[in-house]
């Protein structure tokens, strides 16, 4: 890749599967450096491969779709240039778009009711006078904060402008198009409702909420019921599904009820009795019963859900939740892969999808989460994979018999498991991709570590020795996965030798692979990325005598932390660091739990050493590596502070340093800022690279 091919990275959204099992509405989105926002439309995929997928809508950008009990219609959101998402539907055929919503601050989460008369959706309630269109933020009545919890990165302060669930009645087909019909919000308060979902009686919905007294000290979330008699009269009496008030202590993160009504799912992790116990606290499926509706008036204590999936093992993705007749579909994180597994009753993993997929959604038609005899025994799934920034596929559901691994490249099909798009074709044509090949390593203790290299184009590049990059992710309980990766791309399409993997502290290895590092940043993952490092320097075609190292975020701590230890590097880019734990607790919307539960608290001596021993701004005088600290002015995760101050301490002591700042975005700029952002993001870092490894071409 070159930094313009960004505007080819089309990534696909969750499908929703029409009741007939026949074709999926799926969005695909793409940066768009010419508007300077993310662009797309619902594409309709059929799905037994006799027909070519199609555009369905050709809005600014459309996304989030959901279809009819009847499949008639698509509610989605509709968002245009430089404005809010509403809720729009659409004929499964085609036609003209019809709007239902104008919120203020936009909608999101469009579902249909099981009648399809009734659609629910998500918006944030401003305070009055506040986030007026056309208004003066300058000019607002100060914030008065009584929290821990008040802003996040990528929103803002959110107290003042609450996310609630709102129902709007679908028009007769006549009368669509007229004015727009009267929502009813729902819920109140100041709690943030997420994921609803319709229960099959179409009398109330489920749906997560942060609603218990110490949602301000911890990280607990519930999942609760929310009846829908009294609504619109009055607001809904939120019923627990689980209660942290009486002693729950998962934080959910998705829910959804059976087909029969009789069951909620959850993926939710477990956080402790403090709450706050987040360090590689897997999620997992569990299984709970729907409460009656006057539970909560009649005080009774909801039953305490099972959890299915092993605790120490099986880390699942909250993006991926579909039922089947023989169980849910959930994605597991597996070494760099997310599977799709189906949970049986007993708790039992059926791999349907493995190898070097990376699934991010998945839905199944109406029929096969009731009848095992369905004819639409099959999934549709959205996975990456080494070729392709993700695509639609088919999976029947049954175990699969694929090989590991053999998922790679743009070829996804096999055992049944067919690919139905393809949506990287265009990047892949300008030759500008290069597949990884896998790495292992063995670190100083013996424990092994598992990676990835990627080389440049020997056509144009030569067989090297190549400078390599040593690429550290964020996290730090993430993964770098198979998928195809633009940073990658890029630094590869450049000339350079890229290393990446996913040191102890990373997500997809089992539980005590990602708690190692807990009050030990900078120990043993430190020795991890290294052993890597030397692992691919071993090899032909990179060169040991010309390395650089970068990161963002804890990425950006490792990478800063290594260049107080060593000088072997030729260069660094610190982007969106983790550089001082200590300011990190006051400055950062994560700051009151984040590093107090991963590095320890300064109230002592003891703990101030403690933390000293793991914070890069207490080493930053051993610093000799030129460095660029790239950040982000409203970077609310990893404040800008934090770049700021290094970039300054840097240069007081006369080490080489440069600081990019990138005005108006957050901590997610590398995958979701502007797009110009981006491809300027990518000049500059190759620009750097150049300076400090130049390539030789072949």
């Amino acid at each position: 890749m070159i930094p313009d091919d960004v505007s080819l990275l089309r990534v696909p959204g969750t499908p929703a599967v029409l009741p007939d099992g026949s074709a999926a509405i799926v969005s695909v989105t793409r940066p768009d450096p010419a508007s300077d926002e993310y662009v797309g439309h619902l594409w309709r995929v059929p799905l037994d491969g006799a027909t070519a997928p199609r555009p369905l809508t050709r809005g600014h950008r459309d996304t989030a779709p959901d279809v009819s009990p009847d499949g008639r219609w698509v509610a989605f959101c509709r968002a245009e240039p430089k404005g809010k998402p509403q809720i729009y539907v659409v004929e499964t055929s085609g036609g003209e778009p019809v709007r239902l919503t104008d919120a203020p601050l936009g909608a999101s989460s469009p579902r249909f009711s099981p009648d399809g008369r009734t659609i629910a959706y998500l918006a944030r309630v401003p305070e009055d006078g506040r986030y007026v269109a056309g208004g003066d933020p300058a000019a607002e009545a100060p914030r008065h904060i009584t929290s821990l919890q008040y802003r996040g990165d990528g929103l803002g302060f959110g107290r003042d402008r609450p996310q609630h669930l709102f129902v709007v009645d679908v028009p007769a087909a006549d009368a669509l198009g007229g004015d727009l019909p009267s929502s009813a919000q729902v819920t109140e308060g100041d709690l943030d409702v997420r994921d609803p979902r319709w229960l099959p009686s179409g009398d109330a919905l489920v749906a997560v909420v942060a609603r218990h007294a110490a949602r301000e000290e911890d990280l607990r979330r519930d999942a609760v019921l929310v009846p829908l008699a009294s609504a619109p009269v009055g607001r809904a009496a939120l019923v627990p599904v689980t209660d942290a008030d009486q002693g729950s202590t998962l934080a959910v993160g998705a829910v959804l009820p059976s087909a029969d009504g009789s069951t909620v799912w959850l993926l939710a992790s477990d956080v402790g009795a403090t709450g706050r116990d987040f360090v590689a606290a897997h999620v997992g499926l569990y299984r709970t019963v729907v409460p009656a509706f006057d539970a909560a008036a009649d005080g009774a204590t909801p039953v305490a859900p099972a959890r299915l999936t092993d605790v120490d093992g099986v880390d699942l993705v909250t993006s991926v939740l579909a039922e089947t007749a023989d169980g849910p579909l959930v994605g597991v994180q597996h070494r760099g892969a997310v599977h799709l597994a189906r949970v049986d009753a007993d708790g039992t993993l059926v791999t349907l999808l493995g190898g070097a997929a990376v699934v991010s959604g998945a839905a199944v038609p109406p029929g096969a989460a009731a009848d095992a005899d369905s004819h639409a025994r099959r999934a549709v799934v959205v996975a990456a994979s080494p070729g392709s920034s993700g695509d639609v596929l088919t999976v029947p559901l049954g175990p699969s018999t694929a090989s590991p691994g053999a998922l790679t490249g743009s070829d996804l099909d096999g055992a049944g498991v067919a690919t139905r798009t393809d949506l990287s074709a265009d990047l892949r044509a300008t030759g500008r991709v290069r597949l990884p090949s896998e790495l292992t390593a063995t670190a100083p203790d013996g424990y092994p570590v598992h990676g990835w290299l990627v080389t440049p184009d020997p056509d144009r590049f030569g067989a090297g020795p190549h400078p390599t990059i040593l690429m550290i992710h964020g996290g730090p309980h993430a993964q770098y996965t198979h998928a195809l990766f633009d940073e990658v791309q890029v630094l590869a399409e450049a000339g350079y030798a890229v290393v990446l993997g996913n040191p102890r502290g990373s997500a997809g290895y089992g539980r005590a692979h990602g708690a190692a590092i807990r009050g030990a940043f900078g120990t043993v993952d430190a020795d991890d990325v290294l052993a890597l490092l030397d692992a691919a320097l071993a090899l032909p075609g990179t060169d040991a005598t010309r390395v650089g190292v970068m990161g963002g975020s804890y990425g950006g701590y490792l990478t800063a932390w290594l260049t107080t230890r060593t000088d072997r590097f030729a260069a660094a880019v610190v982007e969106r660091g983790f550089l001082d734990p200590v300011s990190f607790v006051g400055s950062s919307d994560i700051g009151w739990y984040f590093g107090l539960e991963y590095l320890g608290d300064v109230a002592d001596d003891a703990g101030r050493r403690a933390v000293a021993a793991q914070s890069p701004m207490a080493h930053v005088g051993s610093v000799r590596t030129p460095t660029l600290v790239i950040h982000s002015e409203q970077d609310w995760r990893c404040p800008v502070e934090q770049g700021q101050r290094w970039f300054v301490e840097l240069r007081r002591r006369g080490v080489e340093a440069e600081l990019l700042l990138f005005p108006g975005e957050g901590h997610e700029l590398t995958r979701s800022g502007r797009p110009r952002h981006r491809v300027q993001r990518f000049e500059h870092v190759l620009a750097w690279w150049g300076r400090h490894l130049p390539v030789v071409q072949g």
